[in-house]
């Protein structure tokens, strides 16, 4: 009997096709994809999305993008215009604007990501336990509100005046600001929830307190707080780039997009594309956060939505 690679002319393959078919089926009506779908469906959603990849590949892959030592100086290139070595141009120091850029959404993606991480971990922590308990409600939360009544910006710049100009000093400095809001959101959830029927259930059960905040009330605080971390996050990147801009945030040779800003305003007339190419990238970079910060809170929250 003659064997045949057509997998379509077998049983053995008509029962693999059959098995994969069935297989992508049941993903693509998977809960998680259904709501992925939901949440990005519409247009400006999905764009938001994909810029947001782009980026972050961009970030990822610097040293594979055609770029060069981002501090490297040349003064026979000061200044120099768009050429096929500089895509760019480049600034002040003769060094490559064009790697500076795509080096400088390495700092912006970092302070983001750990600027939210941290924001939510700590102030869902501190929410969950104010909100449970009145007594440490009564202090922690008059401690929170006096964070609140300081500007950001000028608590940034203090701490950032009192420790030195570092990544992770100017990630802290972002954060702190950041953190009563989550706190008082989390705080506003718990204490909703702890008087629905299913927790005075687990109490009366026996269900210890750690097992009780863990399982029945923090779930509960999981969509505001997922929608609130795109908002830290686009915050803590444009927090950044003021910081740097006004010269108090990271170190000048650090290569981020307030610092390219704060070093090209000087020179935008001879060589405009110093603040054009990062305000272009800062600029999308915050856009694109924040509209898939409001597409995930209409597909978490239907009823806002519809009231919008």
């Amino acid at each position: 009997m003659m064997k045949t690679d057509d997998p379509t002319k077998c049983p053995e393959g008509i029962v693999q096709m059959a098995t994969v078919e069935k297989a992508a089926s049941q993903a693509l009506a998977s809960p998680v994809f259904i709501q992925i779908r939901q949440t990005f469906g519409s247009g400006p959603a999905l764009t938001a999305l994909w810029v947001l990849i782009a980026i972050s590949v961009i970030a990822l892959c610097a040293p594979l993008l055609g770029t060069s030592d981002p501090v490297a100086i040349d003064p026979s290139q000061r200044l120099a215009s768009f050429s096929m070595e500089h895509w760019f141009g480049t600034d002040a120091f003769g060094r490559d604007v064009y790697s500076r850029v795509i080096y400088g959404a390495r700092v912006s993606m970092v302070v983001g990501v750990g600027a939210a991480f941290i924001g939510v971990t700590f102030g869902m922590l501190v929410g969950v336990i104010v909100g449970y308990f009145p007594l440490i409600d009564a202090v922690v939360m008059r401690v929170m509100d006096g964070v609140m009544a300081i500007p950001g910006i000028l608590l940034a710049i203090a701490l950032v005046s009192l420790n030195g100009a570092s990544l992770m000093t100017v990630m802290v400095a972002i954060t702190i600001p950041e953190i009563p809001r989550v706190v008082r959101l989390v705080r506003g959830v718990i204490m909703t929830v702890k008087n629905e029927p299913y927790v005075e259930a687990a109490i009366s059960l026996g269900t210890n307190v750690p097992a009780l905040l863990w399982r029945h009330l923090v779930p509960s605080s999981t969509a505001p707080l997922i929608v609130q971390g795109t908002y830290i996050f686009a915050s803590a990147i444009l927090t950044e780039a003021i910081l740097s801009f006004l010269g108090v945030g990271l170190p000048p040779e650090t290569s981020s997009w307030g610092n390219i800003m704060a070093e090209g305003r000087m020179y935008f007339q001879l060589s405009p594309g110093l603040i054009l190419y990062p305000g272009i990238f800062l600029s999308l970079t915050v856009l694109s956060v924040n509209v898939i910060g409001d597409a995930m809170r209409d597909a978490l929250d239907p009823k806002m939505a519809r009231r919008l």
